[in-house]
């Protein structure tokens, strides 16, 4: 039987020409009667519903063909579970003619096709084509649904960000327009400055806008150029945008020898900003941001450290999420859409790369990020 390996999986995400059917029955004869007429996909086999469910939670399979009766977890359940998981995996439901019954169950399921025993190898290899199809269209709709769901949320995230401060500037316009308030007061030089600032905050939320709205339109591949990380990195820690509002936080880097890799400069540099502006911004009065590049036997590695104000280890899973934010002082007012490091793994993981945040509330955050260097460096 072909066992789905971590080398196997690996296979799999640099040949998607090929898709990956997973097959499932207790009789071997029919797993590799299906494999052959099949022998156009990659084809990953599995004895049992249980084995086929951990199979399928390793990733890169495209569809699954299973059959009812099995040990340990039948089809039936087998086919609920990888829905309740994954409601746009295409599931193939192989049964007999008098299974009205089970047919009925599946169809309830939501099974996506069924193919009757005994097998017509015509009709399985029309079943499959039909499928990925299905899961295409699937997943198409989903994405659009998706896309729906996030401008709706973006819209009103971006309505609440903007109320506040605009709020704050128009009632004291307002207010000195009437005369109530006289600019030549020490009170009202005070809240002259409180008004500067807010009018900084709305300029900062503008450009995040502009920063996200240049990331979401600039499409889903890579434009990979020659890339040298030991001028980038010095590059982006100088022109931190956090730096100017705390002049108490100091910075310092080391570099070790990278060779040039190839790279969307564009996507690993928002990425690698995005990382150090969070650093400075969760500093303390006073602290130290270090960046450290390392050359590693197969890929290279950035690190990104503060002695800032660290994260509730409740909090870490969700930091990549869209749309959260850490809010240490519980004001409900975060600069920023919470967007940042959703984008950060996103392009990271476009390189073959990971992203992983370590956090010790009061002591400080480590972000490291791991670039391939084999694979930065094909097209």
């Amino acid at each position: 039987m072909l066992e789905l390996t971590a080398q196997h999986s690996q296979e799999l995400l640099h040949d998607r020409e090929k898709q990956t059917i997973l097959i499932v029955d207790d009789e071997g004869v029919i797993r590799d009667l299906c494999k052959r007429v099949l022998n156009d996909y990659h084809i990953v086999e599995a004895g049992d519903g249980q084995e086929a469910y951990e199979i399928f939670l390793r990733g890169g399979i495209d569809v699954i063909l299973t059959d009812v009766m099995m040990p340990r977890m039948d089809g039936i359940e087998l086919l609920k579970k990888l829905k309740e998981r994954e409601p746009t995996m295409v599931v193939i439901i192989m049964t007999g003619f008098a299974d009205k019954d089970l047919i009925l169950k599946a169809l309830k399921a939501d099974a996506d096709d069924f193919i009757t025993k005994p097998l017509n190898l015509l009709q399985l290899k029309s079943a499959i084509s039909k499928a990925l199809v299905k899961k295409a269209l699937k997943e198409e709709i989903a994405n659009l649904r998706n896309l729906d769901r996030f401008k709706t949320v973006f819209l009103s995230l971006i309505s609440h960000k903007f109320r506040t401060p605009i709020t704050s500037i128009s009632l004291f316009l307002q207010n000195l327009a009437a005369g109530v308030i006289d600019p030549s007061d020490e009170g009202a030089k005070e809240h002259i400055k409180l008004i500067y600032n807010e009018a900084c905050y709305l300029g900062n939320l503008v450009t995040d806008l502009l920063t996200f709205s240049s990331v979401m339109d600039s499409g889903v591949g890579l434009n990979l150029e020659p890339c040298t990380l030991n001028l980038l990195l010095p590059k982006l820690l100088q022109e931190a945008q956090e730096i100017a509002d705390r002049p108490g936080v100091t910075t310092h880097i080391t570099l070790d020898n990278v060779p040039e890799l190839m790279l969307d400069r564009d996507k690993v540099s928002f990425a690698v900003r995005q990382v150090i502006d969070n650093a400075i911004k969760f500093s303390k009065e006073t602290g130290v941001v270090c960046v450290t590049l390392r050359n590693l036997e197969d890929q290279c590695e950035i690190t990104v450290q503060d002695n800032g104000i660290g994260i509730p280890t409740e909090q870490l899973p969700k930091l990549f999420e869209k749309f959260y934010q850490v809010d240490e002082e519980h004001t409900g007012q975060v600069r920023g859409f919470g967007l940042g490091l959703f984008y950060v793994r996103e392009f990271i993981r476009m390189h073959g790369g990971t992203v992983s945040i370590d956090s010790e509330e009061n002591v400080g955050t480590r972000v490291v990020i791991t670039l391939p260097s084999k694979t930065s460096q094909s097209p």
